[in-house]
């Protein structure tokens, strides 16, 4: 197990290695470069030349990212030409309000696809499995940005329950509680409806084993063969899923924060993408792509905790 990990650890460092090379090439490929973005289309050669002196930005691409890198190692993540503060700052100040957001969909959903995947697995064919099911595809196909619309419609403005904004920057989540729930419902929605049918799948697939088969003829009630021994093996793909679903619920807060006016890590990122802000883009690419190699390698190890049959 241990050298297992020790070789996911490689391949994480790898693949954020990549990711950042792929990154800081993209971003320095965009019309007019960091020096026309923050100093204006107005600005005369002379300003330019001396903001690129001054930020090492005259230097060849790798050089420029060989600094970056080194930069990046020793902690500082650059500093926003726009927003006139290091990238480290405004990453933590941002970052917790995002963990709220996605942890809160996140665990809210899979609590809920549990045993609403089981009774859909149950109930197999039956109208609720059939008005359940049409739910599931009709929120998982719809995009985030138009649930959040619906949402915002029907919950803040026919029926004023909520309010169609998000918590605001200057208070405490918690003092927000009424803020933060079309937010979190909208992400919870679609996550549940992945996870939910992929529970009531590995249900129903559990369902034909032996091991059921022989605990019906021992005589054992249904409720205990469900929750006794369906339940653990059902939940296994599911904890494999939340690792591997990981970049989309990262993709979906971006555009639910930017709907909602959220203050998290992804309306930094469309604030920043909007005003070329190039150190903040790149901060929060190689924040969300460390979370993303972070919860795969978390689902790994979780899986063969969960599962004593698996061996690394």
């Amino acid at each position: 197990m241990t050298a297992y990990i020790v070789r996911r650890c490689g391949h994480a460092l790898v693949v954020l290695f990549g990711v950042s090379i792929i990154v800081f090439i993209l971003l320095h490929m965009l019309p007019g470069g960091p020096a026309r973005a923050s100093l204006g289309l107005r600005a005369n050669p002379a300003s330019i030349r001396a903001f690129d002196l001054r930020y090492g930005l005259n230097e060849p691409l790798p050089i420029q990212y060989l600094i970056w890198i080194g930069q990046l190692l020793h902690g500082n993540l650059g500093f926003s030409y726009k927003l006139n503060q290091s990238v480290d700052a405004l990453l933590a100040e941002n970052l917790p309000r995002t963990l709220v957001l996605v942890g809160s969909a996140t665990v809210i959903a899979v609590v809920a696809a549990v045993p609403l995947g089981m009774y859909q697995a149950v109930r197999r064919n039956s109208p609720e499995d059939y008005v359940l099911t049409g739910l599931s595809f009709l929120f998982y196909s719809m995009p985030s940005f138009f649930l959040g619309i619906v949402l915002i419609i029907l919950l803040s403005d026919v029926l004023p329950l909520f309010p169609a904004t998000g918590p605001t920057a200057t208070q405490p989540l918690l003092s927000q509680l009424s803020n933060l729930v079309l937010p979190v419902l909208t992400l919870t929605l679609i996550t549940l409806a992945l996870f939910s049918r992929y529970m009531r799948s590995s249900v129903l697939d559990n369902l034909t084993q032996d091991y059921v088969r022989t605990a019906t003829a021992k005589g054992l009630s249904r409720v205990r063969i469900l929750f006794r021994h369906v339940l653990p093996n059902a939940v296994l793909p599911i904890i494999t899923l939340i690792g591997l679903s990981l970049p989309g619920i990262l993709g979906g807060a971006l555009i639910v924060e930017s709907l909602f006016n959220y203050p998290g890590m992804g309306l930094l990122f469309w604030t920043a993408a909007q005003s070329e802000d190039f150190p903040v883009m790149l901060g929060t690419s190689v924040v969300i792509g460390t979370g993303v190699v972070i919860g795969s390698l978390l689902a790994d190890i979780l899986y063969a905790v969960a599962d004593p049959r698996i061996r690394y």
